[in-house]
């Protein structure tokens, strides 16, 4: 998720599948041909070079294809490689082969440079990008994210047009999850270079797709756009939609009622709709490794630097009032940031999140205690004034303001100010760290708390609060390079723990998602991490 997470991004960001061609008021379509998804903001790149929103991945999942794909049990299968591949070398050599037919949308082959192409491009600092940490572990990447080596030494190279060998710095036990990821998905490296790389992915006449699918309409600004059959994909036989549609629809309200008026397929409700309807025949609950939070700016000079403070913060505020009253849509009080259902730990057999949680009970008095405490030891006097920033979306308007009355309710001497901005306007305000609280959330990309806890080491793009603590970092650190299970689950639980203890990230809640799904949808691959597949989804 990545800005993950948003990837791209709690209920702050709905994702619904949505029929909205040739609907009648009796919930029919009169194609079965046509499908569209909601996205509750829009769509701004295409590049997944240097981009990680929740809209971005979503629609890549559906136009593009990595070396692999999830299948409906959530596993790796081999997409544009022709096999799933063995590792040599004691684990840290990968050689994969590209299929002969892919293709991208334009007709070009889809070969090995492609993904170099793309995947140097994603660490090449003039690029912006923004994903780096996921590419940790791939020879040379943490020196490259360093600023120690050139992009150009990364441990990925085109050994022939449809040879692609791969070197790891170390085994990686998650490494096949990694590659059904939309930022390891290639790039025609003829067509971004005629288009321009810093046109590249901005509309669809600059985007091209080796998926499904492909994308028309898009002028980079608008709120509506289809995806097209991609006539040259690989496996277009298994392919049983000719279009899908997308639509940006910010309120659930409003998606409730365009399905009861029989003009969505798949509506995803929360707040008030979704406790209205938990009894709905039509209601799917979605499980989803999701965890929504406050990003807390600990830059030098900040209030919230201080741990008290921060403590202080989190036990005022009342998480189940937050998940039954406000939401209302069957997410729950976080108590660790990994949450549940991620992974098992294997050497214990425990759900890692319930294994890692802490209390969620509120308690105002020793909030009141850290609080008084944090105020002297930052030297504050007076009203201390706090601002908590977020996207323009109603449950995100919601959650600020009850964080917004729960801190100055139970916090003497505090004023919050509250900020709901368009999406590019909130990325700018955090990037330039003017919050003191930015409501976020970690939508897992792959199945492992690594991929939570990695996002929050120091220097990390995924870090704008900018906690950084020594020994968090080492114990990430020596997860990713552990040799054997046992050390690196239990250097993962150290680290869910330190976390914790700093209050480095305030969880808030696990994200449930509740869907209002007409029953002649099917095929849809909900992924428990990552995003929907609808590509081989169809209407019965």
């Amino acid at each position: 998720m990545k800005r993950f997470k948003k990837l791209l991004l709690g209920t702050s960001v709905l994702l619904a599948g949505v029929l909205l061609a040739a609907c009648g008021n009796n919930g029919k379509s009169t194609s079965k041909k046509s499908i569209s998804l909601m996205q509750t903001s829009d769509l701004t790149s295409l590049d997944n070079t240097n981009q990680a929103t929740m809209p971005e991945f979503n629609t890549l999942t559906n136009i593009s294809e990595g070396l692999y794909r999830l299948n409906s049990k959530n596993q790796p299968v081999a997409a544009m490689a022709t096999k799933i591949v063995k590792p040599t070398a004691n684990g840290t050599k990968y050689v994969f082969h590209i299929r002969k037919d892919a293709k991208w949308s334009n007709g070009d082959p889809v070969t090995a440079a492609d993904f170099e192409y793309s995947w140097k491009r994603s660490l090449n600092p003039k690029n912006n990008p923004v994903y780096t940490y996921i590419f940790s572990g791939i020879k040379n990447a943490d020196a490259i994210i360093a600023g120690k080596k050139s992009y150009k030494t990364l441990g990925i190279k085109a050994t022939g047009k449809r040879t692609l060998t791969i070197t790891l710095d170390h085994p990686m036990t998650y490494f096949n999850k990694l590659m059904a990821m939309p930022v390891f998905m290639p790039q025609d490296k003829t067509f971004v270079q005629k288009v321009g790389v810093k046109n590249y992915g901005t509309s669809s006449k600059n985007t091209v797709s080796n998926g499904a699918f492909k994308i028309t309409g898009w002028t980079g600004t608008n709120d509506t756009y289809t995806l097209k059959k991609n006539t040259h994909y690989w496996d277009k036989k298994a392919i049983k939609l000719d279009e899908i549609k997308y639509q940006t629809v910010k309120d659930a309200n409003t998606a409730h009622n365009l399905f009861t008026s029989g003009k969505l397929d798949d509506a995803t409700i929360s707040g008030v709709t979704a406790k209205n309807l938990q009894k709905n025949k039509d209601l799917k609950s979605v499980p989803k490794a999701w965890t929504y939070y406050l990003q807390v700016n600990q830059r030098n000079g900040q209030p919230l630097a201080n741990k008290k403070l921060r403590q202080a913060i989190s036990l005022a505020i009342n998480r189940k009032s937050l998940t039954s009253k406000v939401l209302a849509d069957g997410s729950t009080p976080a108590s660790s940031f990994v949450s549940p259902g991620t992974s098992t730990d294997p050497t214990t057999g425990k759900d890692f999140s319930k294994e890692t949680s802490t209390s969620t009970a509120q308690n105002v008095t020793k909030a009141k205690q850290l609080w008084a405490e944090g105020r002297k030891e930052a030297n504050i006097t007076g009203t201390l004034k706090l601002s908590i920033i977020g996207d323009d979306q109603d449950v995100t308007k919601n959650v600020a303001q009850f964080v917004q009355s729960q801190i100055q309710e139970n916090l003497p001497n505090v004023k919050v100010e509250i900020s709901n901005l368009p999406d590019k306007g909130f990325q700018d305000k955090k990037t330039n760290g003017n919050f003191s609280l930015s409501q976020w959330y970690w939508l897992a990309d792959f199945a492992d708390p690594i991929n939570y806890l990695g996002i929050l080491t120091s220097g990390n793009t995924m870090n704008p609060g900018h906690y950084s603590d020594q020994t968090y970092d080492k114990l990430v650190a020596d997860a990713k390079k552990a040799g054997n299970q046992s050390t690196y689950w239990r250097d993962l639980r150290a680290a869910e723990k330190r976390l914790q203890s700093q209050m480095g990230i305030i969880p808030l809640y696990y994200v449930k998602e509740s869907h209002l799904v007409n029953p002649k949808l099917t095929g849809v691959e909900y992924h428990v991490a990552g995003f929907a597949d609808y590509t081989r989804a169809y209407l019965k």
